[in-house]
């Protein structure tokens, strides 16, 4: 093994083990969840890798988890209180320098938290694992007001495209919420690198994914370390129909793409016929986190 890397190896036991410690410290119960689940996840952009098991008895398929959420979910639900989770998760159709097939996320929630209160503890929790440096808070629109001067919660789809248009950037899009997270990439990401650790918070209502939508915006952040994106947070949704209307909306998308129509956990839905608590949640991308710590 050369020295780097069991450097490496040396730093992500770590910082495993500093998160243990702070959560310890948080009275926040660690978990473990199935990593081998009977139905694929719904998310029009993310894709489970299948496999066949019991293949000499009686074959059937199965999924890696892209995400341990709806798991933990049902945890939440049966009154697990706090809970955290560091496990491997899969994604098919991985692309670019910072995505993979396999990597390493802790995910979190928190009760009674709103976004804001998780946002606060995350930035807590980063600088206890080394990530040095001022944190700033933008909302979605401000970012947009202040680096590319676009009113991004009251500008339609085809204002948005004249937009692209006028940067030299491609208009071809079917939903508004993907042209906003193009120009997102495009027009503000890279002016983020400045910011040693910044959250994004409040986005349309249109990229609400599995959070609250209240007074227009979704209460749900993002937060970049010098530009990269690291982790996703949500207030989250609590009842099963708000679940359903989801799962849903994510199948007519893929209809519309020519994907694969999936059915929806429908043991998850059944489970929050007793609501989660109010609580909000967090998934953190451990491999790039540690690319950014000093």
């Amino acid at each position: 093994m050369t020295p780097l890397s069991n450097f490496l190896l040396k730093q992500k036991a770590g910082v495993l083990q500093k998160i243990r410690q702070f959560f310890d410290d948080q009275a926040v119960l660690e978990v473990q969840t199935p990593s081998l689940l009977d139905v694929p996840v719904t998310d029009v952009y993310i894709d489970s890798i299948s496999m066949q098991v019991n293949e000499a008895i009686e074959a059937k398929t199965q999924y890696l988890h892209t995400s341990p959420e709806l798991e933990m979910k049902k945890l939440l639900s049966q009154g697990s209180g706090d809970i955290y989770q560091i496990c491997q998760v899969y994604r098919d159709n991985e692309q670019g320098s910072q995505n993979f097939n396999e990597f390493t996320m802790l995910e979190y929630y928190r009760l009674d938290f709103d976004s804001h209160q998780l946002m606060d503890e995350v930035a807590a929790l980063i600088k206890t694992l080394g990530v040095k440096g001022e944190t700033h808070k933008l909302s979605y629109a401000q970012a947009f007001e202040q680096f590319a001067h676009i009113d991004i919660l009251n500008t339609n789809f085809d204002a948005l495209k004249v937009i692209a248009k006028s940067h030299q950037l491609s208009d071809d899009f079917d939903w508004i919420e993907d042209l906003q997270i193009f120009l997102f990439t495009a027009l503000c990401e890279p002016k983020l690198e400045q910011f040693p650790i910044c959250f994004i918070y409040d986005y349309p209502a249109e990229q609400s994914a599995l959070a609250k939508v209240e007074k227009g915006v979704s209460r749900r952040f993002e937060l970049y370390l010098s530009g990269v994106e690291v982790a996703n947070g949500y207030d989250e949704l609590q009842d099963a129909p708000a679940y359903e209307k989801i799962f849903n909306r994510e199948n007519d998308k893929r209809r519309c793409l020519n994907k694969s129509f999936l059915t929806a956990d429908t043991s998850f839905l059944q489970q929050l016929k007793r609501p989660l608590p109010q609580c909000s949640g967090v998934a953190i991308g451990i491999d790039r986190l540690i690319s950014q710590i000093a």
